[in-house]
This record gives C-alpha cells, structure tokens and sequence, in this order.
C-alpha cells in the first residue's frame, strides 16, 4: 500500500522521469510517486524516432519505456497532458497548467530539451519541421515517405546527429536531401576535422548534397509552402521541406523562476546540479537532459544530451533522493546508425582538448576504432562497425592511464589488455 505521508514527485515525462519513477519503486520507496507529463503520451524514448521508427522499421508501441498498465500496476500516479507551469521551493509545492495543486517533499526535475529555433523568415511556413517528440517523428515520417513517392526535395539546418540521421532517413524513402552546415564538416564539435569527414563521404555516397561554411538566412515560400532556402552565401536551394537540426537547449524555465542556480554557457546551460544530480534546493534533484551535473571522473560541469544519460541519471536521481550515497560519474555514452555505418561514441574530447587521435583497423572500409588522446592518457573512443568495444573503451578512459599510441593503434593487441 502507498503511504500518503510521503510524496516525491518527477517532472517530466521522458526516460529520465519513466526510469526514475521505476527505481523508487524497485529501491522500495513506498510514498507516492506522481509523474507529470506534459506530453499526452505516455514516456517513451527519443532515439527511435529519428532511427527505427522514422525508417518505418519499429511500430510506434515500441518506443514506450513501459506497457500503459505498468503505471498502474506499480501505483504511479500519472498526469498526462499536463505542464507544470510555477515550482515554490519554499512552499515544496508545484502547480500544473490546469490549475492543480500539488505538495512534494522530494522533487525531480527531468524536463528535458527542446529545439533550437531558425531565427530567420519564412520558419512559419507548414513545411518546416523539428524533431523532437513523438508527433513531430510521425508527421516526417509521413513526409518523407511523401517526397520519396514526388522526388521531392528536403533541405536540412545542421549537420550533427539528428541531421545526419534524418538524411538517411530521408533516403532511404527516395527524398532529395541537401544537408546546410555552418562548420566545415558533419559533427565538428564532436569529431573535429580528423574524422567528420568520413561522414561527408558517407552520405554523398549515398546521394547526399552538402554545403558546409553556411547558414539559412530565408526559407522562401509561397501560399504557406516552402519554395526553397536562401543561405548567407547568396546560394538557394529548391526546397519543399525543411527540418531545423541546430542543436537543443535545455528546459529550464521552471527551475528558472523558482530561483535555482542555472549553469553557464560553457556547459550548453542547464540545471546545476552536484555529483549526487541534487541542485541548489537540497529537496530538489535534476537528471537527463537538463541537469548540468559536476561529474567526479571528468572533473568538470557537463551536461550530456544523450539516450544513456537519461537512462543511467534517473535512477540515480532516484537513489539520491531516497538517501543514498550517489556520485553519478558514467562515462558520457551515445551511438548512432546511419546506412550501413554503426558506430558508439564513449567519453569526453571537446575542440581544443586533446592532441593526438589514433585510429586501429580499416578507416576506409568503416571498420575502426578511433581514440582522442591527450599526453597520451585516452579521453574519448569511437567504434564503427566494430562491436564488443565500448566497455574496455571505457575502462581505458576511467583508468586514466598513459597509454602506448602503437599498442592503442595494433588491432592485434587486444584493449583489456592495455588496463593497469
């Protein structure tokens, strides 16, 4: 039975706050557990819909984090629909968009990201899209299935995972895609000039226009419908959809107005939390997207974007607000599929950070492992179409340790081996 004496409540209604709700559950947490969504579906996750889903390969019930009767069964009280709009720190009470009340004395925020937004003319026209929520994967789906069938053209702000993931995506159906990219190659701030430029390669071998060194500057459009972008080159690009990839910012308004401390632009913004996700209000946590935590490991204020974030931060959020001694320090996590190319990305190497990549096995075929170093000690490995990685990678990476460049590079010597 749920004891009413104690309430902790989860804002947002993402993986984070899904896999939050389910830790306290499974930690023992016998209070009640409100979930608070400002989306009418229920929490599901983010890579699929710009993967499987938007390719048509994974039916839409497959993108919920749990079957709808799980909440129930587990005595999860849902608001579905509903934005909380004032948190009162001093009251421990937060108010939803309908006007109801609700007392908390344990708060998660995990409201996520959302979009960045082209500040130019014509992004009100009906063919302009984001992808962010499960509606804006289902309406592109149906475009891009729409301009496969018409030859149609997609012109895409932003060559970085999203980007990049649509445009296969987008030809996969038979759309035209021409990808516009301020940076001189795909994913810049993550790869950096060594290996952005295997994906050029690989989407222009796969009909894929670019044009790097530009931004959007107009989408033209007549009677409501996109005509074509106009970049700050002079260049136009017939156009008929347009979907804005520029990257996401981090909900915080509501921690905003209830007076917690923010982090700065260094980090991309977000919540500041501590290694334990427990922001400046010490009955109030953040995780996912969101949370700009200090992580322990990396010994810096980061904020990840990324699906293991918000799989691996919200339980320990959860954990952390039962009580629990937490210093969330996962190394930083993501993959990708695009094509026939997958790849897994561990770690942290920002511009400026390392100075050596070493690259082990056929760069050329797409069947590698690249390492960012600095002085030799390994920051961040990316594994393309190698599988079984990611784990030693990691290890490597936590352990800190100098490392051979020509053992690290030798496909033959295996990467356990390597650790102290």
């Amino acid at each position: 039975m749920v004891d009413a004496h104690r309430t902790f409540v989860i804002v947002g209604g993402g993986l984070a706050g899904a896999k939050a709700a389910e830790t306290l559950r499974s930690e023992g947490f016998t209070g009640r557990v409100i979930l608070i969504c400002d989306e009418r579906d229920h929490p599901y996750e983010r890579p699929p819909l710009s993967k499987g889903y938007l390719l048509g390969k994974e039916e839409r019930d497959t993108v919920f984090v749990h079957e709808p009767a799980w909440y129930a069964q587990a005595q999860i009280e849902l608001h579905l629909g509903q934005p909380a709009v004032h948190l009162d720190p001093a009251a421990k009470t937060v108010r939803l968009g309908d006007g109801t009340l609700i007392a908390y004395d344990k708060l998660l925020l995990a409201t996520g990201a959302e979009p960045r937004r082209l500040d130019i003319p014509g992004t009100g026209l009906a063919g302009v899209h984001h992808l962010r929520r499960l509606a804006h994967a289902e309406r592109l789906r149906g475009v891009l299935a729409s301009l496969g069938r018409d030859n149609g053209h997609l012109v895409i702000a932003g060559a970085g995972w999203i980007g990049l993931e649509v445009a296969a995506a987008a030809r996969s159906y038979g759309a035209e895609v021409t990808v516009v990219e301020a940076a001189p190659t795909p994913l810049y701030g993550v790869l950096g000039p060594e290996l952005g430029g295997l994906f050029a390669d690989l989407h222009r071998e796969h009909g894929v226009r670019f044009h790097f060194g530009a931004r959007f500057t107009e989408i033209i459009g007549q009677d409501g419908m996109v005509l074509a972008v106009r970049t700050d080159d002079g260049e136009e690009h017939l156009a008929h959809d347009v979907l804005a990839a520029i990257g996401a910012a981090p909900r915080t308004a509501l921690a905003e107005q209830a007076g917690l401390a923010l982090a700065g632009p260094e980090t991309g913004g977000g919540i500041a939390v501590d290694a334990a996700l427990r922001t400046s209000d010490p009955y109030i946590y953040a995780a996912g997207d969101v949370a700009a935590a200090d992580h322990p490991l990396l010994d810096t204020r980061l904020r990840v974007e990324h699906w293991a974030n918000a799989l691996n931060g919200g339980p320990a959020a959860a954990r952390a607000m039962l009580g629990q001694e937490i210093g969330y320090d996962r190394i930083p996590y993501f993959f990708s599929d695009q094509y026939d190319v997958g790849m897994e990305y561990s770690g942290y190497a920002p511009p400026g950070s390392y100075d050596q990549v070493v690259c082990r096995g056929d760069v050329g075929k797409r069947e590698f492992i690249a390492f960012w170093l600095s002085e030799g000690r390994l920051l961040a490995g990316m594994n393309v179409n190698v599988w079984d990685v990611a784990e030693p990678v990691q290890q490597l990476i936590r352990a800190g340790q100098p490392l051979d460049a020509e053992a690290l590079a030798d496909p033959e010597v295996p990467l356990e081996s390597l650790l102290p």
